[in-house]
């Protein structure tokens, strides 16, 4: 008993068993995949670094036979160069030219220019968007200050807001029963005093500069066209017109045209005795459109002096003209 208490007690633990290895395929394919994402990538951003006569140039080496491109032919190459085929520098659009210059430079002016042209195509885009928003708000304000003032509101219907290319239109149209003007004359009514005073208040909330224009129908004085006509009537009603936005605190710098078109554009060409053909119009200038009237008036005409007969009508332009009576010597017709 002894002997088996002194005997040393051994105890064997074996490890456990280690699992197979799950293996690194998935490595491999996910590594072969972001290679391929990056090679495609940088594919994307070479394509879109390139200019349009690289990648024509791309695409005619790539579309060139073999067979010319080795032993010549009509599509090889133009210049004298020893190596035939490869067409001209894909750089410069000089012909004949294998390899002038390394197109770095031509590259970095097409890029500079490009990317002028589209800062400024972006930013007279964002202009002419901001523009057209002032233009919608004062159109806007108009129809709600009509709507607000219990006077203008019953001549609602005479007064007509719409948008156009040159900018935004307002017209105040003649009726049959409510004229705006005195009958042949440019003497305005209380009425339409009031609505013009309006938007002349109404139209110093906006930059943009306006043109005032007259219209008449087609009813034509005694006189016939000598005399007082409607180019003088529609001319002084538009002039009245401008006193009277004026007078209802428009500044008088933003009026850049008074124009008289007697009866050249009538609203309602069937009939061109109807009352609505008389009315007055004011256009709301968009940029643009002032521009474009600033550059015909800084347009000038030279006469030469080596002209012939040019000596004459310079006196005859240095004369003062003659100014039509006002008042007609024979009744009007009703305008």
């Amino acid at each position: 008993m002894s002997k088996d208490k002194d005997r040393a007690i051994v105890v064997k633990r074996s490890a456990p068993a280690r699992k197979g290895h799950h293996g690194g395929a998935w490595k491999l394919a996910y590594a072969d995949f972001m290679t391929a994402m990056m090679a495609f990538f940088l594919l994307m951003w070479l394509l879109s670094s390139a200019s349009t006569v690289q990648l024509k140039g791309i695409a005619d080496y790539f579309n060139q036979p073999l067979k010319v491109t080795l032993w010549g032919g009509d599509r090889s190459a133009e210049d004298s160069s020893i190596l035939r085929g490869g067409g001209r520098d894909i750089s410069t659009d000089a012909q004949g030219v294998t390899r002038a210059t390394d197109g770095t430079n031509n590259r970095a002016e097409r890029s500079v220019s490009h990317n002028n042209e589209d800062s400024v195509k972006q930013m007279q885009g964002e202009l002419e968007r901001r523009e057209q928003v002032r233009l919608h708000d004062l159109q806007v304000k108009l129809m709600a200050a009509i709507e607000a003032n219990p006077v203008l509101r019953q001549f609602k219907q005479q007064i007509r807001i719409d948008s156009t290319l040159t900018g935004l239109r307002i017209e105040i149209v003649d009726s049959q029963k409510r004229p705006m003007f005195a009958t042949a004359r440019d003497v305005v009514e209380p009425y339409m005093r009031d609505i013009l005073r309006e938007i002349g208040h109404t139209l110093n909330d906006v930059p943009n500069r306006i043109i005032v224009q007259g219209h008449t129908d087609a009813a034509q004085y005694a006189g016939g066209e000598k005399g007082y006509s409607n180019w003088e009537l529609s001319a002084d009603r538009a002039n009245a017109s401008r006193r009277e936005l004026i007078g209802g605190g428009m500044d008088e710098a933003k009026v850049m045209r008074v124009l008289g078109l007697a009866s050249t554009q009538n609203l309602n060409k069937a009939d061109p005795m109807d009352p609505e053909n008389r009315r007055i119009s004011i256009i709301v200038l968009n940029k643009r459109s002032e521009e474009a009237l600033d550059h015909d008036d800084s347009t000038t005409t030279t006469l030469s002096d080596d002209a012939a007969g040019s000596k004459p009508l310079l006196q005859r332009l240095a004369q003062p003209a003659t100014v039509a009576p006002k008042v007609p010597a024979v009744a009007p017709a009703a305008q």
